[in-house]
Order: C-alpha cells, then structure tokens, then sequence
C-alpha cells in the first residue's frame, strides 16, 4: 500500500517537476562555484606589482585540480554514496550544502585576506608539488576547494538518486538533461560574468563571495526539497496497514553492503565509468583554462575571453534536454556517446593547429564542443539506472564520480605544467603559452572515448543492457 501511494505522488507530473527544479537550482548554484575561478586565471598570474597574486600555472593548476583531491585519496564520495543508500536524501543532501558552503567560504577567505607573498616549501610529488614553495594563499584555497569539491560531488549523486527516483517510467532521461542543463547554466554564468565581476570591484574575490551568497541560496532551496521530502514520508506512514507482499518488497529494496557485487561484477558499468573519467576529462579541466586560450591564442581581451568559452554550457542548456527527449522516444544511447566523443576529439584537435587562431573558428569550435557535452551525459546518466538496480544507485553513481574525480585532479595538474614547461618568457616579463600539446593531450581523451563507447555498443547488443532501447514506461 505504501508503494502505491508513492506510486500516485510521483505520477503528479506537478509534484515531479517541483522536486526537479527545486534540487536543480540547488546543484546551479554549486556549478556557479566549481568555475567561478576559471575566467580568473589570467588576473590570478598577473604579478603582484600590477594588481595581481602572481600564480604560476602550476599553482593554478594544482589549486583547480585540488577539487577532488579529498574525493579521491580520502576515498570521501565513495563513502558518500554508502551514506546515501542508508541514511537517504534529505540528510545526505543537506549534509553536502553545508560541506559546499564551508568551503567556498574557506577559499573566499584564502583570496581576500592572506598575501600572496608568503609561501611554503612543499613537497608532494602525488599532488604534482615536488620541492617547491608556494604561496600560502594558494594551499588554502586548495584546502577551500576541496572541502567544497566534496560535497558538491556528494550533493551530485544525492540530485541524480532523486531524479532517478521520481521519473523512472516517466521521461527519465529529459528531466536529467534538464538538470544538467541548468547546472551548465550554472557554470556559464560563471564564465560570462566572473571576470566582468572581479575587474569592476578591482578584487579577484569578488566573484567567489559572489557565488558565496548564491550557494546559501540554494541550500535554502534543498531545505525546501526535504520539507516535501518529508511530508512524502509521514502521508506514507498514515498508511500503517500493509499487506505481506509489500513488507517483503520493502525487504527486497533494502540497502545491504553484498549487494555491492552486483555493481563490481558488471563489465557496461565499468565500461561507462570509464567513459565518464575521459570523456569529462577532456571537458571540465579544459574549461579551467579555456580563458587563457582564448587570450594567449585568440589575442580576445581578458575582460571578455571567458564569453567565448561560456558558449559550452550555454548550449548545453538547451541541448541536454533536447537529446534527453530523443534518448526517451528512440533510445540510441550508446550511439549518442560514441557521437559526442568523436566530437570531442575533433574540437580539441583543431584547437591544437596553430595555424586556425581566427575568433569566429574559435567561436565555431566551441559551439561543437557544447554539442559533445550534451550528446554524451544526455545519454550517460540515463543509462546507469538500466544497468545497476535502484537501491544500488547512491553507490553506484559515487563509484562514477570518484572517478571522474582521479581525472578532475590529475588533468589540471598535468595542463598547468605542461604549460609552464612550454610558456615563454619575453624580454618585458610577459608570458606566452603554448597550448598544442596541452590540446593533444585533451584529444587523446576523446580518442579512447571514442573506443570506450564503441564497447558499451558491442556490450549492449551482447548482454541486451537496453542502453539502444527507448525509456519505456514501467
């Protein structure tokens, strides 16, 4: 009987989409924060002298990496997924807001009141730091943007389980890709309008303080969500009669840590993890230092270099959803992703030849690369709810973000140094980067994307996963 009323509650297309937006302007508002810095790089590097912090790109690579550095080596969004499959939404959502808050405050205190002058002598080859000093300011924001990396990633799995939750049968992968849609507004809104921000108040931490009061408004909107959340609850509870079939089904719902086999064992999903570690790789750690290309390539001025760039995220507001829709009518998921990382690959390849340094090429390659990012999480995320049962999706999405977590560390760190390694220092003090190696290195991304997603396709004709079928109402 319980079952059934859950049943009537998330057929209320207006009780669905609610709980949608709610939470989606939730994770929006995390995006604004994840690259509220991005656009910032080049006022990062600029020299103490002239306004500036002075970072190198190694220090800025290694504070953009540091996202998921207590993701991944404390093992913390593995054992968030465990909290999420026992302790349930409401507690594990509004436990990642207030990781997310905390730490973006750390980073905003790190920019605004520590010198850029001081420094400490660090070595850990691990984190791509060996026998060198670097800047206090940057260690603490590091510390900052790990503490908010994880729980923007806990609050991601948390967003998607309710998703999953509420549209299974009813258009499941349009309402991700609305999400995703609006967390790419999130992060375009950053690239837009981060710069513009910290140059008009002449203060680098701006924009973070910014995105600051942003992120206390979207915990407030989660607080809504566990309102309704909880009101869901107790309208089940009034119904203390059920019958023995639906005890035993509860039963069979639950959470147990064997049932963990049953995502270990499975090739598809190893297969999309994967995907999802390269693909987004070639991706998100691009974005971190896409405003520098458009400067040191593109010759676009600072104030305006991160526009270009937020044509990405821009599109992908559009067409996540619009791909959702078609993934739901006409399935074809596995060709979708094999679409979207060859597009991928080719962007970053034409990045790569110096000879194509015109604005509108640029803006042309950016539109494509906004096209992947719609093509491939339309139907990645959609497809992990056919592969891996339901009570087993907190855990089986955390696996997927901590290690999408492994590349969000280790790209930044690897691009920043690769181009220290290739920077070049003219007579006057400036520097210029060249990024073709930087640019092969994402397309090498693409290119065992492009294979990874080619297996999923031969996999799901094998063992009939249904990733090429229609979502079906259940």
């Amino acid at each position: 009987m319980t079952e059934q009323i859950r049943k009537k509650i998330s057929d209320s297309p207006a009780a669905r989409w609610t709980a949608l937006l709610i939470v989606a302007f939730t994770m929006m508002m995390g995006y604004f924060i994840t690259d509220v810095m991005s656009p910032l790089e080049d006022m990062l590097e600029t020299s103490v002298s002239e306004g500036g912090f002075g970072w190198s790109s190694t220090e800025y690579g290694f504070f953009s990496g540091s996202y998921g550095f207590i993701n991944v080596y404390l093992l913390m969004l593995f054992f968030g997924g465990l909290i999420l499959d026992k302790m349930g939404v409401r507690f594990t959502g509004l436990l990642a807001c207030t990781l997310m808050v905390a730490g973006v405050f750390v980073k905003y205190y790190a920019l605004e009141f520590i010198s850029p002058e001081n420094t400490t002598f660090v070595n850990i080859p691990l984190l791509g730091l060996s026998d060198v000093n670097v800047k206090n300011q940057v260690l603490i924001a590091a510390l900052g943007f790990s503490i908010f990396g994880v729980g923007c990633e806990i609050c991601g799995i948390t967003v998607t389980k309710i998703i999953a939750k509420w549209f299974t049968g009813h258009g499941m992968a349009l309402a991700m890709g609305i999400q995703v849609g609006l967390a790419r507004l999130g992060t375009a809104a950053a690239l837009g309008a981060s710069a513009p921000v910290a140059h008009a108040f002449k203060n680098v931490a701006s924009p973070v303080l910014l995105g600051a009061v942003f992120l206390c408004i979207g915990m407030l909107a989660f607080i809504v969500y566990c309102v309704m959340d909880k009101k869901l609850d107790a309208s089940e509870k009034t119904y203390s009669e059920q019958s023995v079939s639906d005890a035993t089904s509860s039963e069979d719902e639950s959470f147990h840590f064997g049932d963990l086999k049953a995502i270990f064992t499975n090739p598809g999903f190893w297969l999309i993890v994967l995907l999802c570690l390269l693909f987004y790789s070639g991706v998100f750690p691009f974005l971190k230092f896409a405003t520098k290309l458009m400067i040191s390539k593109y010759h676009i001025s600072p104030e305006l270099a991160g526009t270009i760039p937020m044509l990405i995220p821009f599109g992908t507001i559009f067409l996540t959803p619009l791909f959702g829709i078609v993934y739901d009518r006409i399935g074809k998921g596995a060709t979708l992703m094999i679409i979207g990382s060859f597009m991928l690959t080719i962007v970053h390849v034409m990045f790569a030849l110096p000879i194509l340094n015109n604005i509108t090429i640029a803006i042309i390659l950016m539109i494509l690369l906004g096209i992947a990012f719609s093509l491939v999480p339309s139907a990645l995320w959609p497809s992990v709810p056919k592969i891996i049962p339901m009570k087993l999706l907190g855990s089986a999405y955390a696996i997927i973000f901590y290690i999408q977590n492994i590349g969000l560390s280790m790209v930044p760190i690897l691009i920043g140094k690769v181009l220290d390694d290739n920077s070049v220092i003219a007579p006057d003090g400036t520097k210029s980067l060249d990024f073709t190696d930087a640019m092969l290195i994402f397309a090498g991304f693409g290119i065992a994307a492009i294979l990874l997603s080619l297996g999923l396709l031969l996999l799901d004709k094998q063992k009939h996963y249904g990733l090429q079928n229609a979502n079906v109402k259940k």
